[in-house]
């Protein structure tokens, strides 16, 4: 004989935890973006640019859990590019205006707009392209991805913090790269995926060897390590942009 279950009506209404948990991780980010907006506004320079350095990672990683607890949502996706909008196209520009710009006056803040409007432009296409082109860019994004831009834009930050150069009484300097990192958001550049990332069985010792030195810098020299890390990554878009470049390139 079959046992029937009598289902508590209340377990309806109910949501398992680690369903919301990558919404809960989204949520987190965007309150460490809005926090780093605060500390851009009382001129706490190196705080607002840790905090947008943590949203980021809590932006790779509520992807990550969404897609390991198959916990995915058009919910979810539309909360993370709300939070990536606040946390990569709004305070990074707010605070490369507070601590470069502000002399600039109308002119610095012209960028500021550009570069908003980029990401917002990016991330709009990004949700119309999500089941369309699914396949076609699994393996690489098209354009700058939010949180690599939000880096690159405080790439003059991480200049003047590490000692390397006092971008300060240069301005309209600042304000052009700010606004050029906004057109690589939204180019048909093809830019690296980690999901795409293979690391040779040759070089996996050394890929350990670099990450302690890395996180050796990361207490030590920050600012020094986030340069580097900028740098590379523009080299990485500089060989993508002459890939692209050559004939029969699609």
């Amino acid at each position: 004989m079959k046992k029937f279950i009598r289902r508590d009506p209340q377990h309806r209404d109910q949501v398992p935890f680690l369903q919301l948990l990558p919404n809960l991780v989204t949520l987190s980010g965007m309150c460490l973006g809005l926090t780093s907006i605060r500390f851009s506004m009382d001129g706490r320079y190196d705080g607002a640019a840790l905090l947008l350095l943590l949203a980021a990672l809590m932006d790779g990683l509520d992807g990550l859990l969404a897609r390991r607890l198959n916990a995915t949502s058009n919910f979810g996706a539309e909360l993370d590019s709300l939070s990536d909008f606040l946390c990569f196209g709004v305070a990074p520009g707010l605070l490369i205006y507070r601590f470069f710009l502000e002399p600039s006056n109308n002119f610095g803040w012209i960028f500021v707009l550009v570069f908003a409007a980029a990401c917002c432009l990016r991330l709009a296409r990004f949700n119309v392209m999500r089941d369309e082109n699914a396949a076609e860019t699994s393996h690489h994004f098209l354009g700058v991805p939010a949180p690599a831009a939000a880096m690159l834009g405080l790439l003059p930050l991480f200049v003047s913090l590490a000692g390397v150069v006092d971008l300060r009484p240069v301005p309209h300097l600042v304000a052009f790269w700010l606004g050029f990192v906004g057109v690589l958001m939204i180019s048909r550049l093809r830019t690296f995926s980690p999901k795409a990332m293979r690391i040779p069985r040759a070089l996996v010792g050394l890929m350990m060897f670099a990450t302690v030195v890395a996180v050796g810098l990361m207490f030590t020299r920050i600012w020094l390590l986030l340069t580097a890390l900028d740098l590379i990554y523009l080299a990485m878009l500089g060989h993508a942009a002459l890939q692209a470049r050559r004939p029969g390139a699609e």
